[in-house]
């Protein structure tokens, strides 16, 4: 496995990929917010890629997992590198009529050792929905491993969590968003944030 990646190194990585992006985000959690991490800004440099999933991978490298299941879609190449890293076999869940599911043939066969693994955490809802899947095949969770918890540590799985970079963003509901209240519109996604 490859020399440790420590915070500071991950963040650089985002900073030299303008992954971090300042202003009026909405989240995929309907919440608002003035810090966003685009994570396909590094995900679409596969050395980039490779060397994050490496660093998630060294960091469960003795926890005999057998399965990474990411989430469609960063997941799927988090999941991807991660189990490249490990030697094991690599699946992603998709939404089906709203629901995470397994598709595409894909089985978690009954006491498989499962690390779950994500782009950027805010309320880890997918996460959820995703362990959901694996304890429904009966699999067993390891861990989760995180490119970005972006929680400010709020976020529990009741499972081993490792992340590369812990980001403390403030968070709004959209009726008490004061970036709203000040009528600062929402910041369009991109590589140039606007």
């Amino acid at each position: 496995m490859a020399e440790i990646l420590e915070e500071k190194d991950v963040l650089k990585m985002l900073e030299e990929t303008e992954a971090v992006l300042h202003g009026h985000f909405l989240l995929t959690s309907g919440l608002h917010s003035p810090m966003y991490v685009e994570k396909f800004n590094v995900l679409q440099h596969p050395k980039y890629t490779e060397r994050l999933c490496q660093e998630i991978a060294r960091r469960y490298e003795n926890d005999n997992v057998e399965l990474v299941v990411g989430p469609m879609t960063g997941g799927i190449l988090l999941a991807h590198e991660v189990g490249k890293a490990l030697g094991t076999r690599a699946i992603f869940t998709e939404r089906e009529n709203g629901k995470m599911t397994l598709r595409r043939g894909f089985q978690i066969p009954a006491g498989t050792r499962v690390l779950v693994v994500e782009d950027i955490v805010t309320t880890g809802g997918s996460v959820k929905e995703v362990m959901e899947v694996v304890k429904e095949c009966g699999g067993e969770l390891v861990g989760v491993g995180l490119l970005v918890d972006r929680s400010g540590g709020k976020v529990d799985f009741g499972v081993r969590t490792e992340a590369l970079l812990h980001l403390n963003v403030e968070t709004f509901q959209p009726d008490s968003c004061p970036l709203c209240a000040k009528g600062i519109p929402f910041t369009k996604r991109g590589r140039t944030g606007k």
